[in-house]
């Protein structure tokens, strides 16, 4: 009896370690998907690149337009957008990540960089995604 408690009790400590590190990895993945995709256009701080590519930091683009962001990071876009009062006309492409990638790289942007928005569901950016206009 004593040996199937502690058995339990064992794997029971393994489940809750394994299960800890999905969540911890998910919760940087937003983090991490900025670095690799966007960091190098946008910058560090969220800056962007003066007068090309606009900024991530206290942007009002990212609550304005909240329902065209999950399109926008698949797709990119092309054309003038103003951001904080600025025109800004540079192409930005699109970044082939799944719905759940783009969920935690949009929450990561929402919440971070001086920017306290609200952040997005999985069933919200799939429903976006979903009414994407058609590409050419």
């Amino acid at each position: 009896m004593r040996k199937n408690r502690l058995t339990a009790l064992a794997l029971g400590a393994f489940a809750l370690t394994t299960l800890t590190q999905c969540f911890t990895e998910k919760q940087d993945e937003g983090k991490r998907l900025y670095v690799q995709q966007c960091q190098s256009c946008h910058l560090e701080d969220g800056s962007g690149l003066r007068g090309l590519i606009p900024p991530i930091a206290k942007a009002d683009y990212l609550e304005n337009h909240r329902d065209q962001l999950p399109c926008l990071i698949r797709h990119g876009i092309a054309g003038p957008m103003v951001v904080n009062g600025k025109e800004y006309n540079k192409e930005m492409p699109g970044v082939d990540l799944r719905e759940d990638q783009i969920t935690n790289l949009l929450n990561y942007i929402q919440t971070n960089y001086g920017n306290n928005n609200k952040r997005y569901t999985f069933e919200e950016v799939e429903q976006l995604l979903s009414d994407c206009p058609v590409q050419h």
